[in-house]
């Protein structure tokens, strides 16, 4: 019966904006935007409060770190899967958050595509070239910077199936770096491994939880050796963290 209820209670949340969007985009941008304003700051934080209230799914934002924020950065974090996204934005609610991502989620992907797009987070395509997926990045780096929006990229590129922490790669992140001269602010999070499908969403979501933690804050890194520095360093203590949590059970912060 539980499930059931989340079942409606997400559908009847997520539905008439997914809809609503998907109709809005090719007619009017700005009113595209509108929807998928109220997706991020409305419907990412209604998630979490439906999926604790009938299926005891915990969200862990931890305080640590966050009255230390500059005022405007790169977050670089590991990742697990596309409940990330509304991870981030329910964790840094008063942040313009936008995403560095493949094109595909720009397509087909209910709520996300078309928020995605009329908001211009960086859609680099999955075939480009190296040198052209750094032109997006160097491209988007300058527009958040004019618009003081809050880029995240995940170094590793694509989700890890166990959650376990891969490679940190660094051409895109130090494109960033470059580009914005933004400081560098180091998130750990883990359980979204889990959910990584529609079918593991429904099937694992019951007494889980997501966990987020603001880890270390970086200035902003002025060579090659201190980017690549900063991503090994940030890959291991992500790492760390995920292992203490799983020790935790998932009702206990």
């Amino acid at each position: 019966m539980a499930s059931l209820l989340t079942l409606i209670c997400l559908v009847a949340m997520v539905l008439p904006a997914a809809i609503g969007n998907v109709f809005a985009y090719p007619i009017s941008k700005k009113w595209s935007i509108k929807i998928s304003e109220y997706i991020q700051k409305v419907l990412a934080v209604r998630l979490f409060a439906i999926l604790r209230a009938y299926r005891y799914f915990h969200f862990w934002g931890y305080k640590d770190n966050l009255d230390k924020l500059p005022d405007q950065f790169i977050i670089i974090s590991n990742h697990q899967s596309l409940l990330d996204i509304p991870l981030f934005m329910n964790y840094f609610r008063k942040k313009e958050l936008r995403f560095v991502a493949k094109d595909t989620l720009g397509r087909h992907v209910p709520l996300v595509s078309e928020m995605l797009r009329s908001q211009e987070h960086c859609l680099i395509p999955r075939k480009a070239k190296p040198m052209e997926a750094m032109r997006y990045v160097e491209d988007f780096g300058h527009r958040i910077v004019e618009r003081n929006q809050t880029p995240v990229l995940f170094p590793e590129g694509s989700r890890t199936r166990d959650g376990n922490v891969g490679k940190f790669y660094s051409a895109g992140f130090r494109r960033l770096v470059e580009s914005t001269g933004l400081p560098v602010v180091v998130c750990a999070l883990d359980g979204g491994w889990r959910l990584r499908d529609l079918r593991k969403i429904f099937t694992r979501l019951k007494r889980g939880c997501y966990r987020v933690k603001v880890m270390k804050i970086y200035d902003s890194p002025k060579t090659k050796e201190e980017c690549n520095a900063i991503l090994e360093e940030s890959a291991k203590m992500i790492q760390d963290q995920v292992i203490e949590w799983r020790k935790l059970p998932s009702d206990v912060k």
